[in-house]
């Protein structure tokens, strides 16, 4: 069947932004505030010139949505995607293996429309395979396993059945100890004949072209030719690297955030 496209136009003098693992909240509140006021100060950057936003998942280290509740924290962030969606900047979220109980939050408070899996977009004439890149590609089976239980909804409903200031914090802690939930990923570069998600996009190719294939969850900056005429982006981290991406309408790169 063939995959739907989301098409968007990127105006002259216009560029869409992306960026990926923020990881908020981890290790804890108070280390993780100056990564959230450097992102802020990103968004404010990036808010002039910006014709579409795309945030590519781990945005928060844990997210989980009750019928009623939310996570404590993360006001500013979530005030000022707000005040761009409501700009009139479109902004698409994808969800990591870190916020991947997200539900329909981000959809009605917000307006942003929420995807579960990678996604094919065309901005302009350039094809545009978008994901976080969890689970993606050979390898990591014990991950791929875990995210199948933690995606069933009997889990989900169990888990809500957990008070808040229980569940969240037992979450917290396993979200930055347990590698079935962060999956194998070290953040070391493996050769570009060794990249899971090189070795993904080459194998997408067979049967489709992509101009670009753009996920994070890699925490690593790299660009990977994976075809004459396409590329595999990984768009870091901002935790580290503090790296994100840019398509001015006809060409896609990688740049570094500085305050």
């Amino acid at each position: 069947m063939k995959q739907p496209v989301e098409q968007l136009t990127i105006p002259p003098g216009k560029k869409a932004y992306f960026s990926s693992d923020n990881h908020l909240g981890a290790p804890n509140a108070e280390a993780s505030k100056p990564r959230e006021l450097k992102f802020l100060a990103w968004l404010n950057t990036i808010e002039r010139d910006a014709a579409a936003i795309f945030l590519l998942g781990d945005l928060f280290d844990f997210w989980f949505e009750y019928k009623t509740v939310v996570p404590k924290g993360f006001v500013r962030v979530l005030g000022k995607l707000a005040q761009l969606r409501d700009s009139g900047i479109p902004i698409y979220f994808f969800v990591g293996n870190h916020d991947l109980w997200m539900q329909d939050y981000f959809e009605t408070e917000l307006n942003i429309p929420v995807f579960h899996k990678p996604q094919l977009f065309q901005l302009n004439d350039k094809r545009l395979f978008i994901g976080h890149g969890d689970g993606l590609g050979p390898g990591d089976k014990g991950y791929k396993r875990m995210k199948k239980v933690f995606k069933s909804p009997v889990f989900q409903w169990l888990f809500r059945w957990v008070h808040p200031d229980i569940g969240v914090r037992v979450a917290q802690y396993l979200s930055v100890k347990n590698k079935l939930i962060s999956g194998d990923d070290d953040h070391v570069f493996l050769g570009e004949e060794n990249e899971w998600l090189a070795t993904y996009a080459k194998r997408k190719l067979e049967s489709a072209h992509y101009d670009y294939f753009i996920f994070g969850h890699r925490h690593l900056p790299m660009r990977i030719e994976v075809g004459e005429q396409s590329s595999y982006f990984n768009l870091g981290d901002w935790i580290i690297h503090y790296t994100y991406g840019v398509f001015d309408g006809s060409d896609f790169e990688l740049k570094e955030f500085h305050t």
